[in-house]
């Protein structure tokens, strides 16, 4: 199993444009942040757009490959293998940095943690997400800085 580590969406020049038009990102964030209820929350809303202060616009993201016309790309690999070679694992600092400015996410291989562990996490994301909204409030922030019993339940 894999492991992919993801970033913000993106829209075209003309939807970016679209946006641009009398838009108060401050008072957006903050009515996000009010809600207590991250992403999931927006998509338990029934929201049929991804709000405007998490679209990355497209003109920051210098890979063609997230043209809105293309249909087929492939998610940056890296491959760990090696990595406890001091020059391997300068190569895999670079692909890192590399695949994160570009596509903001990448998908790890190799990296030697047992597949039984990674499905336990992912059982335990799901279960904290799936509980209702006021279960998750008392862990919600978006201060980074801020620590917390769960290091923070952080979104974007």
């Amino acid at each position: 199993m894999a492991m992919i580590c993801t970033g913000l969406c993106s829209h075209s020049a003309l939807e970016i444009q679209e946006l641009k038009l009398d838009y108060d990102r401050d008072k957006e964030v903050k009515e996000f942040d009010e809600t207590k209820a991250g992403i999931n929350g927006l998509v338990d809303s029934g929201v049929t757009k991804v709000p405007r202060f998490l679209i990355d616009p497209p003109e920051s993201l210098p890979n063609p490959m997230l043209s809105p016309a293309t249909t087929q790309f492939e998610v940056p690999v890296i491959d760990l293998q090696g990595s406890e070679q001091s020059c391997r694992r300068m190569e895999i600092v670079d692909e890192v940095r590399k695949a994160s400015e570009t596509w903001g996410f990448f998908q790890m291989i190799n990296h030697g943690v047992p597949v039984s562990v990674l499905d336990k996490m992912f059982d335990a994301v799901r279960e904290f997400h799936d509980q209702p909204k006021e279960e998750k409030m008392e862990w919600y922030s978006r201060d980074f800085m801020q620590k917390s019993k769960l290091e923070g339940f952080n979104c974007i």
